[in-house]
């Protein structure tokens, strides 16, 4: 398993900005718009990562902002974490052997979602290519809220 971001919502792209990479030190790594999903995602890392970001191999800040008003109440501001894994199948297996919820399974061989005892949301991607979709988690629904 491999650490690779956490992600936050802001409410104002240019504020939250200037307050991580003006005034906490970090810097931007990439960006993405997508402008049929109306949002942006700009990654941040520490100077010390910078070369490690460029291959998206150092954790990250994710700053999300979507680009219609959202008020953020219940901490839904923060996101996730979210890790890569090596076979997201026998990951998300495990977890559920164990008593952890799987919230949205790896329908698509690619993510899941699940949560911490304290509610908070954790990602985990397929390394590399997305798995071949395969049962039990084809036909999972998902489970509450992530």
């Amino acid at each position: 398993m491999r650490y690779l971001h956490t992600m936050v919502r802001v409410q104002n792209l240019e504020a939250s900005l200037h307050f991580y990479c003006q005034q906490l030190g970090l810097q931007e790594s990439h960006r993405f718009d997508d402008a049929a999903g109306r949002y942006t995602l700009v990654y941040l890392n520490a100077p010390a990562d910078t070369a490690l970001a460029k291959n998206t191999a150092a954790p990250l800040v994710e700053l999300t902002y979507n680009w219609d008003t959202e008020v953020y109440t219940g901490g839904r501001n923060f996101g996730h974490l979210a890790f890569e894994v090596d076979d997201i199948y026998a990951t998300c297996q495990k977890l559920l052997d164990s008593g952890v919820t799987i919230n949205r399974p790896p329908r698509d061989g690619h993510m899941a979602f699940i949560r911490s005892p304290d509610l908070i949301s954790i990602e985990l991607l397929q390394k590399d290519k997305p798995l071949k979709p395969a049962e039990p988690w084809v036909s999972m629904e998902n489970t509450g809220v992530w």
